[in-house]
């Protein structure tokens, strides 16, 4: 009987960097216990000039046009009781490189870490084309009904309350994975000394801003201007944006940071993070045991994220300036508030990790040598 751990194909999606870590440190994880891995992009899947034609938009709306991403996502995104468009038509049009893919791999699981793949392997594996399992990496704290699909086999969630709402929403099984960090935000960071010689005040304690890959968000310059005037030192990281960084750069006592490949040494240097999407920066943070506060959240995904993370504790939400220097007083001074957040995300760190997936690749082995596995697609079973 073959007992190696499997052949894993990792749908991931370039929106932002966010994904692409998640799906780095699954990866990971899988070839450590001897799994093999391979990655691809789901919007190369898709017709020519498809892909990039939506990642172009979808970065556009997020940076530029902040209401039409919000109506987008009322309309597409949150449930309801009547019917709501999806993005499964489009996903769909991936589908036969898909599974020409599958079967050139000889995957023995599929596992989407992007919500449009999560729509295509489902649509796949409840008409039958797709023949081996699919596990959902569910990224968010915002479970919005693009992440869902009752076709997929599993769901790997953040938390027990996401992967209740999942088993809620599809009844299909739901795992506490926990959050998929690499390695180096849980260890001491050797250049922290450096980063604090170069953002460290003795009189101003240095506290991140992030804007992610795209260097998005609202009133990223007012924000730094007001953290400055509270006497912090506002670390803004800008990403690709280089109108951003030029702006932050002139609000006196801020520093404007283009790409920055060792932000887990920054992370070290700093008191706290400003984040506005509740993502995958986030939750490196805590695992560096960097108190976060949302404010000012990108619309969608990003707003419903960063209410989710502050109500399980993890995270304060900032609903207004004065909220935001309340919130930095309490979380940047040692003391219980700082203490209570920085515990509470511990947690976050202690689910099942990729188990799951192993264990769905020797059950899917067992359903085809006719053993009834118990995730085999004629059942269900709660986790």
């Amino acid at each position: 009987m073959n007992t190696s751990p499997g052949r894993f194909l990792v749908l991931s999606a370039d929106m932002g960097s966010g994904h692409h870590a998640v799906a780095g440190e699954l990866t990971r994880r899988l070839e450590a216990d001897g799994g093999r891995t391979t990655t691809v992009d789901v919007l190369d899947l898709l017709p020519a000039g498809v892909g990039s034609g939506l990642r172009t938009f979808y970065r556009t709306v997020i940076c530029h046009l902040p209401a039409v991403y919000a109506g987008l996502y009322a309309a597409f995104f949150r449930g309801s009781g009547g019917p709501r468009p999806s993005s499964s038509p489009l996903a769909s049009l991936a589908g036969p490189r898909l599974l020409e893919l599958v079967a050139r791999q000889r995957a023995d699981v599929v596992v989407p870490v992007f919500h449009l793949a999560a729509q295509l392997t489902g649509g796949l594996r409840a008409r039958g084309a797709l023949t081996v399992p699919s596990a959902v990496v569910i990224t968010d704290f915002a479970v919005h009904r693009q992440w869902l699909h009752p076709g997929n086999d599993l769901h790997l969630c953040l938390t027990a309350d996401v992967a209740r709402r999942v088993r809620r929403a599809v009844r299909r099984p739901a795992v506490v994975s926990g959050a998929l960090v690499a390695p180096r935000f849980h260890a001491p960071a050797p250049t922290a000394a450096d980063w604090r010689r170069r953002v460290g005040s003795p009189d101003r304690p240095p506290v991140l801003v992030s804007t992610g890959a795209w260097g998005a968000g609202g009133g990223v310059v007012d924000t730094a201007r007001l953290m400055a005037s509270a006497g912090y030192g506002p670390v803004v990281l800008c990403g690709d944006n280089t109108r951003l960084r030029r702006s932050v750069a002139r609000v006196e006592h801020a520093e404007a940071l283009g790409w920055v490949d060792d932000v887990r040494g920054l992370m070290a240097a700093s008191r706290a993070l400003v984040d506005n999407a509740a993502g995958q920066t986030a939750l490196e943070a805590l695992a560096a045991g960097l108190p976060v506060v949302g404010y000012r959240a990108i619309p969608g995904h990003g707003r419903e994220g960063v209410r989710r993370m502050a109500a399980h504790g993890l995270s304060d939400h900032a609903a207004d300036p004065w909220a935001l220097l309340r919130a930095l007083d309490d979380t940047t001074a040692a003391g219980p508030v700082r203490e209570r957040r920085l515990s509470a995300a511990r947690g976050l760190f202690s689910g099942a990790g990729v188990l799951p997936l192993e264990d769905l690749v020797r059950a899917g082995r067992g359903d085809r040598a006719g053993a009834g596995a118990p995730l085999a697609r004629g059942g269900r079973r709660d986790v």
